[in-house]
């Protein structure tokens, strides 16, 4: 889909987990702890779609309108990633 960071979709919340994932295995975290701080990541990222208008998908339809609003794409993307910490983080005890 093209969709680039700031145009609340699930790339904002995605984009910091990666990143987040990424920087911290480097670190030399567990991937446990790597996961989690991952899943702070996106959900600083899905919670910071609420001020931007959006300008994909359809939501864009609502122009400004969307702003207020949660992006639905980067909460599931923020959950997707949640689970996988919580899911791992309960695997390794």
């Amino acid at each position: 889909g093209s969709a680039r960071p700031g145009e609340k979709t699930m790339v904002d919340a995605l984009l910091p987990a990666m990143e987040s994932l990424r920087t911290t295995l480097a670190s030399g975290a567990s991937l446990t702890g790597a996961l989690t701080a991952a899943a702070a990541a996106a959900k600083a990222g899905m919670s910071a779609t609420v001020e931007m208008q959006a300008t994909k998908g359809r939501a864009s339809y609502l122009g400004p309108r969307s702003v207020g609003h949660q992006d639905p794409g980067a909460t599931s993307a923020w959950m997707m990633v949640q689970a996988a910490a919580e899911t791992l983080t309960a695997a390794s005890t």
